[in-house]
């Protein structure tokens, strides 16, 4: 079995290099922070407070989620809703849920034995859910980066209020108490600034 590992905060590049890279390789491709936003969209869905705690670890137990081309929970297409503002406001309170990523990270390595491995990125990929990777790689760029490539991403000009929300997401993630992210000791540090996908492929599959 043979896995990638790729974390890194939001806006450093991480899905799209990803993608690449397991097309590159012929692996699987998963997108772990999708399926802690489809918990959040679950659990708005069905009334249920982010922040309470019992509820949606209930709900993370048992909620069905494929994550592939198209992002479907309990047989509803959330493809687009996952990515909305109100799912983007909830997923860092979810993701912080010890009992939900403790699902998660299971569903995550079943995932990976199912499919002999493949390319994972999240935040917790190389340093909890496949610490035995073959390759871990952390992505990063300037905050002001990160900004502006999700400002573009999400199509919207509010450049100030996406920089404030990646630095809330920035802060909620690396210093929750289950799984923060973090880097990997043994990981492939990458400053994706000012940078072509094409380089930052092509230096992840040097290393393998």
């Amino acid at each position: 079995m043979r896995v990638i590992a790729i974390d890194g905060p939001a806006g450093s590049g991480k899905s799209t290099v990803a993608r690449r890279v397991a097309d590159a390789l012929g692996l699987a491709y998963l997108d772990t922070g999708a399926m802690y936003r489809s918990v959040a969209f679950a659990a708005l869905h069905a009334g249920i407070d982010p922040a309470d705690a019992d509820a949606v670890a209930d709900l993370a137990g048992r909620v069905d989620i494929d994550v592939a081309t198209r992002v479907t929970v309990d047989g509803v297409d959330a493809t687009d809703a996952i990515r909305g503002p109100e799912v983007t406001t909830a997923v860092s309170t979810v993701a912080a849920n010890p009992r939900v990523r403790a699902e998660m990270v299971k569903r995550q390595q079943a995932w990976a034995a199912a499919h002999d491995g493949g390319v994972a990125e999240g935040r917790d990929i190389g340093t909890v859910v496949f610490p035995n990777a073959d390759l871990k790689v952390y992505l990063t760029a300037s905050e002001d980066e990160r900004a502006r490539r999700r400002a573009q991403e999400l199509g919207q000009p509010a450049y100030d209020q996406v920089a404030a929300d990646i630095a809330r997401r920035d802060k909620v993630d690396s210093t929750r108490a289950a799984s923060p992210m973090m880097v990997a000791d043994d990981a492939l540090v990458i400053d994706t600034t000012g940078r072509t996908i094409d380089e930052i492929v092509q230096e992840v599959l040097s290393k393998l």
